[in-house]
This record gives structure tokens, sequence and C-alpha cells, in this order.
């Protein structure tokens, strides 16, 4: 089945069954929204690379040593919505199981660590994991910039 954005996401995802699709729903697949449909829908493919460019420099520029992207991902929130330890003891998620997400995974270097970046129109998470997600910790999470890409 072919998305808004040109790919078949449907080939690949572990939840086609209950999502039914991109084009049908009108860029909501799963019943959440799709960070590329959502700009695709208001830039048209242009835009939607405009701001997925943007994102990346906004990702670079945070200065963590080891992270640098060279290219963004589709991922299904359900997928990397890792539960976080806070310090008072409670666990947390910070992302929407039923949303597509922008992002990547980037090795740290020197380290069993992994890098996990994760973005849409209004948040940006960067955090750290083991191998599968373990043990994730929180890096950045804040709030995108009005006119952000």
């Amino acid at each position: 089945m072919e998305s808004i954005c040109g790919l078949d996401c449907c080939s690949q995802c572990s939840r086609k069954e209950e999502c039914l699709g991109c084009i049908p729903t009108g860029g909501h697949p799963l019943g959440g929204t799709c960070v590329a449909a959502q700009w695709i829908q208001t830039g048209g493919k242009a835009g939607f690379q405009q701001k997925k460019e943007a994102l990346i420099r906004q990702i670079n520029e945070l200065g963590f040593r080891g992270l640098h992207v060279e290219d963004l991902h589709f991922l299904n929130g359900s997928y990397v919505n890792l539960e976080y330890p806070l310090a008072n003891g409670q666990r947390v998620k910070l992302l929407e199981d039923d949303k597509v997400y922008l992002g990547n995974q980037i090795e740290v270097p020197g380290s069993q660590r992994c890098y996990g970046v994760v973005a849409d129109d209004e948040y940006l998470l960067v955090c750290d994991y083991l191998c599968n997600g373990a043990e994730p910790r929180i890096l950045c999470y804040q709030r995108r910039k009005s006119g952000e890409a």
C-alpha cells in the first residue's frame, strides 16, 4: 500500500492489520498522526525535505559528543516509546504509540550505549540506552520553537 510520502511503509510494519494505511486515513495511520504526511500535506514533498533537513541541523547543533545525524527515518511510536525512570522513582513514557515520528539511532563512540533521536512538529527527544532499549535515559526533551521544521 502506498503512502502520502511515496514509501511502502506497510510492507515493513508489524501493525499493518490495525493501521488501515496512510492514504485511506488521510495521513493518520494507526489512528494517530504521521509527521511526514502532515508536512507533505502542508508544504509538498519539497517542504517536507526542507523541514527534515532543518530538523537534522537542529539535532546536530545540540552538541552531544558523537551525536551526528545524517538522515531521519519514519519510526512507529509504539516501537520507540521507551519507559524512562525519573529521579523520584516514577517511570514515564514521553511519546504516543499511535504516532509516526522522524528519528534515528546512533551508536555512542566508545560505549555500549546508543543515542535515540525522535521528533515531530512539537517535541524533540534525545535519549541513550543499551541494546534493545534497556536502561534508557532522557538526555534532552524539549519543545520545538514555533516555525521550526
